[in-house]
């Protein structure tokens, strides 16, 4: 029975996350009440309480269960040590954003949190995303910074500046995608730009992403 119980409570809990989500798309959060989406998962407020204190609890599971693409990026374990740092760091770009166009669930979950106003309750969710965000930058600038140690990454850019400028560009990649209908072709236009982007950071005359092995 008690196993019965827990599976029905976390049962619950999935239907709550997934009408939170599709109500949070449609409408916003600012826009959304528990008690609505109580009523569209078929169950009491009361029900809603027990799993989350509040909306921004509920919204930052939401956060916990499809982590920002970035975060998904970086997810490998192969920048530390990588003999060329720009052939990974543009190849895994390349596959962060095949992953989102291929992923209708997580397009939904990114644009909550891209464009949510982070009002009132909703404070922490923002705290919680730019210490993310802040957390992947300090890994592209230790990754720039060992293409520059490597001799491979061009003059005149700094390490910040190349993690920050790689990050504005890719961000702004998906944020203008979902924000504007999907009016492009997300990969075949990104990596487009990526590509650019990263010719732009490498020395004259080394090999281009393409040309070097990827891990598999």
């Amino acid at each position: 029975m008690a196993r019965r119980t827990k599976a029905e409570a976390e049962e619950t809990r999935r239907r709550l996350l997934d009408v939170a989500e599709r109500i949070f798309h449609a409408k916003g959060v600012a826009a959304t009440s528990l008690e609505e989406i109580a009523s569209e998962a078929g169950v009491t407020r009361g029900a809603v309480y027990w799993h989350f204190a509040n909306k921004a609890d509920l919204f930052m599971a939401l956060f916990e269960d499809a982590p920002l693409i970035t975060e998904d990026l970086l997810a490998p374990p192969a920048l530390d040590g990588h003999p060329d740092p720009l052939a990974l760091v543009e190849h895994l770009a390349l596959g962060a954003l095949a992953l989102l166009a291929a992923d209708e669930r997580r397009q939904r979950i990114y644009t909550i949190l891209t464009l949510c106003e982070y009002r009132d309750d909703l404070g922490q969710v923002l705290q919680r995303k730019v210490e993310t965000m802040d957390r992947v930058h300090v890994q592209f600038v230790g990754a720039f910074a060992e293409a520059a140690r490597r001799g491979s990454l061009a003059p005149g850019w700094t390490s910040e500046a190349a993690a920050a400028t790689f990050q504005w560009l890719f961000h702004g990649i998906i944020v203008d995608w979902l924000r504007y209908g999907r009016r492009f072709d997300l990969v075949g236009r990104g990596t487009m730009a990526i590509r650019a982007q990263f010719r732009a950071y490498r020395v004259a005359g080394t090999p281009a992403a393409d040309a070097i092995p990827q891990p598999a």
